[in-house]
């Protein structure tokens, strides 16, 4: 019955006909899924699909589409004198057979680690370390002498001091006068840890016993073990993940409840600031999310509030999301960061991008249903009012881009050995956020969208996809609405840079907000004294905004585009006593604020407005964060009015900062 179906589909092009056919008996032959037939999508977008999908991973230089893994076990030994983990990693393989041969070699990744005995069966095997190859890092060629299927290889292994995975703190470099390390494998990093198949095409089920001096947390849950040393901790993660997920911290670390299924880490000055900060929220999330998708498969759902130096937001370690302390707002307004995360659960670490060339995959449904968490909770509108805010973060992005004609593309490609790190933007989150959003809007609204959210989830759960396998599951669920998805410009959407079109969003608790500010756009170029401002402005114009209200406040300040009132040559540095005005005025929720969203947009606005004493404030406050949302667009304001001070900012700082921050900076710097 399949092929003739697939002959009728493919009777209009014997070239693509051929082309999917080949794709097929190759698929067979290896013993995976072969391409299932599907709608033809509009032109331009499938003359684009692969030959067999998912699409193939380049950046990783493993063989593994030779070989399924089964299980995989680390045991690790952390070291603050050596600033090393070392141990070993040993994976369960399952040989795939191509053209009726087994692959005489297995290929891992690997990244400036000392590799130092492979055993294949316990028996020890030849190996080579092939040249590195920037920035993929160097080939791991084994010798596998196996004739059985199931192969158990065993490789024991050193980080070394240029290790991209983590980053170690002596005591002088955090507040409890301790060591620390914590590890970052997104994107390609784990090959740094770890020989792996460092592809998240690759998952698999983890065991992890990890010996270290202080307390340990991991991807994964604690197995309670009486016979191990007190220094000994062991875990198990038993949905499959790729390597990328796996995250480890050690440190001087504590925890409390704030949940029924949830806990908060992180070292002991900062705990009962944490425990307040997301006590009896999280569980509100979690139970917001499964009534959307559907019960959570990971047990637990625990965070981890690392040192100031961590450079993203968040990271979804599964079981144990790494985030940073900057969420520690005193006022609960940052942990709409905790529903991303959380909701990563299902977008990203159950389903998954086959490659970082569809990583919006992971990122733009995850955004996408962290505002459906939110929406569900606080009401449609503060959805809204988030989307607005993602909007406008990501008009910054793709202006400060240097290379927005490639990276601004929802659907990226980096198969020439780009290093997705060059390629992360708020590019994936944002306009993937759109896409969704703007489908949820054509096919009817949210009624008529969940159940897709529901089958999309369960038909990819565990599972690794690229944009075409989307597409398609798209269609296949709406049949019927093959006209509506048709007048969708995918082409636009998918593969064009800039900006997409732009939805259509409430704006009730926007409104007020952009009154505000262009009532002080206007009288900007009017008043010239304090009190001639004080007459008209007051406190209480700002005394029911939340954070992100103020964040879009002083983002409008700033931001072409919105305003009506703003002329297009507007700058407030020609008109001085306004931005100083505004601030005197609304210093109590401005100037006092410890909301690092509303600290950074003030320190954006004093920037724009040529505040020269403030210059200063924002290096020093460079030197106490190093989450890179705010580290990279501070440094790039900051050259943008005193390069010099820039420059000896990130000398001074920049070893505090994460290697992927540091690197990153040095490249917005120029240096």
């Amino acid at each position: 019955m399949f092929l003739p179906s697939f002959f009728t589909r493919c009777s209009t092009s014997t070239h693509k006909c051929s082309f999917q056919l080949r794709g097929i008996f190759t698929a067979i032959s290896r013993n995976i899924h072969p391409p299932i037939p599907h709608k033809m999508l509009p032109p331009s977008i499938e003359q684009r699909r692969p030959v067999q999908s998912p699409e193939y991973d380049q950046s990783t230089l493993s063989n593994y589409r030779s070989f399924a893994v089964l299980d995989t076990d680390l045991n690790l030994s952390v070291s603050f004198d050596k600033s090393t983990i070392s141990g070993s990693v040993t994976f369960l393989l399952k040989q795939l057979y191509d053209d009726e041969k087994k692959s005489s070699e297995v290929h891992l990744d690997s990244s400036y680690l000392d590799v130092q005995n492979v055993q294949i069966e316990g028996t020890e095997v030849g190996f080579q370390i092939e040249p590195r190859k920037e920035p993929l890092g160097s080939r791991l060629v084994i010798a596998n002498p196996s004739s059985s299927d199931k192969i158990n290889l065993k490789i024991q292994f050193c980080t070394t001091e240029k290790c991209t995975a983590l980053q170690w703190l002596n005591g002088k470099q955090t507040k409890g006068g301790k060591p620390y390390v914590f590890s970052q494998l997104e994107a390609i990093h784990a090959r740094s840890l770890f020989p792996c198949f460092d592809t998240p095409s690759v998952k698999s089920t983890f065991t992890a016993s990890i010996e270290s001096p202080l307390p340990v947390v991991f991807s994964g849950i604690k197995i309670e073990d009486s016979s191990k040393a007190a220094s000994v901790y062991k875990f198990e993660q038993k949905v499959p993940i790729p390597a990328y997920l796996i995250g480890i911290a050690s440190g001087d670390l504590v925890s409390a409840p704030i949940g029924p299924r949830s806990t908060v880490y992180t070292e002991p000055f900062r705990l009962k600031d944490c425990q307040w900060e997301f006590e009896n929220d999280v569980e509100k999330f979690i139970q917001a999310a499964e009534k959307i998708i559907f019960d959570s498969e990971w047990g637990t759902y625990d965070i981890l509030i690392n040192v100031d130096s961590y450079p993203y937001g968040g990271m979804e370690s599964p079981n144990m999301t790494f985030a940073t302390p900057t969420l520690i707002a005193h006022d609960k307004s940052n942990i709409d960061v905790i529903a991303h995360e959380l909701a990563h659960s299902w977008s990203g670490n159950l389903v998954t991008n086959c490659s970082w060339n569809h990583f919006w995959l992971n990122e733009g449904w995850t955004v996408y249903l962290e505002r459906r968490i939110v929406g569900a909770i606080h009401g449609e509108p503060t959805r809204h009012f988030s989307a607005l805010i993602g909007w406008s973060d990501l008009q910054n992005s793709i202006d400060s881009m240097k290379d927005p004609e490639r990276f601004s593309t929802l659907v990226q490609n980096l198969n020439d050995n780009t290093d997705p790190d060059d390629a992360f933007s708020t590019v994936p989150y944002e306009k993937g956020f759109n896409l969704l959003f703007h489908l949820e809007t054509v096919l009817g609204g949210k009624a008529e969208f969940d159940p897709f959210i529901r089958h999309y989830f369960k038909k990819f759960a565990k599972k690794s996809l690229d944009t075409f396998q989307f597409l398609d599951t798209l269609y296949e669920f709406y049949p019927e609405r093959a006209g509506v998805l048709d007048s969708v410009d995918w082409e636009t959407w998918l593969y064009k840079p800039g900006m997409p079109p732009r939805p259509h969003f409430i704006t009730a608790l926007a409104d007020n907000v952009y009154q505000l500010a262009d009532k002080w756009i206007v009288l900007a170029q009017n008043l010239k004294t304090t009190e001639e401002f004080r007459s008209e402005f007051n406190a209480v114009d700002v005394k029911d905004f939340n954070s992100n209200q103020l964040v879009l406040f002083l983002e409008t300040l700033t931001q072409n585009g919105h305003s009506t009132k703003k002329p297009k040559d507007f700058d407030w540095a020609n008109f001085p006593m306004a931005p100083k005005a505004l601030l005197e005025i609304y210093q109590d929720k401005i100037v006092k604020s410890q909301n690092a969203e509303v600290v950074f947009k003030m320190f954006k606005f004093q920037i724009f407005a040529r505040m020269q004493e403030t210059y200063k404030d924002l290096a020093d406050w460079l030197g106490t964060v190093g989450r890179m949302k705010f580290v990279r667009p501070g440094y790039r304001l900051l050259n943008s009015v005193d390069r010099q001070l820039a420059i000896a900012t990130f000398e001074k700082f920049k070893d505090t900062y994460h290697p992927i921050c540091k690197a990153l900076v040095k490249q917005d710097l120029d240096l």
